[in-house]
């Protein structure tokens, strides 16, 4: 197993059961206890694990966790990203869109414009463009199937996606900050990310704020490949100062739930 695989399974282990021991881990990647123990000490390096003798747990904050559990965290903020990035788009544009909590509510409000063709590895975000009727189009990328987000990943997904030409891809990441760019916590989602910029025109990126000046394992994209991103609060200013300098475009939403709009950052559109 390549190191980058074994890392996402271990991640994928650990958040399953909240801890697991050296011995067990190695048993369940087939590696010895030395490789785990160097594969611990990474991830605990990047913040993705913490260490107990012995083994690792899953900190505060440290990954998405579960579909559902992301599609009930930040809602309001999401809900606006989700409907400032719809107004970004007209009606007969193609995107090309990945899963994500977000992603998914994004979907909801552009199918309202109509005549869309969406490209997507969601089965979830592929039903909420056929519901959304008004002449859109879905077409749901087919490989291996993981039931916990509803999505197509793996070899095939990515051999799909080049069969492709969109004008746009719009994507959901796990992390966004002025060195690594935007990044993702799994493998597999990182490579279907990374396979969709390769497609597209332009590459539209929605990060809440908890998303912005975080780390994660993979990366996906450099801030000079993003056309656009949107938030619901302004970035950091070290992050914003590397966003100018990439040339991307950073749309800022208020969610509904603030009393008082956040001042826009001079970058904000």
């Amino acid at each position: 197993m390549h190191r980058d695989q074994r890392h996402s399974r271990i991640l994928s282990l650990v958040r399953g059961r909240g801890r697991m021991t050296v011995d067990e881990l190695s048993d369940a990647v087939k590696a010895s206890r030395e490789t785990v123990r160097r594969d611990l000490a990474r991830l605990c390096d990047n913040g993705l694990l913490r260490k107990f003798h012995g083994g690792a747990a899953v900190p505060e904050l440290a990954g998405e966790g579960s579909f559902q559990a992301r599609m009930a965290d930040h809602v309001d903020g999401k809900r606006a990203v989700a409907r400032r990035a719809a107004a970004l788009f007209r009606p007969g544009d193609s995107l090309i869109v990945d899963t994500g909590s977000t992603t998914v509510m994004f979907v909801e409000e552009v199918g309202q414009i109509g005549d869309l063709t969406v490209i997507t590895n969601s089965a979830l975000i592929a039903m909420a463009v056929v519901r959304a009727g008004a002449g859109n189009t879905a077409i749901l990328l087919g490989g291996a199937f993981r039931a916990d987000g509803q999505e197509t990943l793996g070899p095939t997904a990515i051999d799909q996606i080049d069969h492709y030409r969109p004008q746009h891809a719009v994507l959901t990441v796990g992390a966004v900050d002025g060195v690594g760019g935007a990044m993702d916590y799994d493998l597999e989602e990182a490579a279907v990310a990374r396979a969709m910029i390769a497609r597209a025109g332009q590459v539209t990126i929605l990060a809440d704020a908890s998303k912005l000046g975080r780390s994660a394992l993979f990366r996906i994209a450099d801030l000079a490949r993003i056309d656009n991103l949107v938030t619901d609060r302004p970035p950091p200013d070290d992050l914003a100062e590397a966003l100018r300098r990439g040339g991307t475009t950073v749309h800022v939403a208020v969610p509904d739930s603030d009393t008082e709009p956040a001042p826009p950052s001079p970058e904000a559109s």
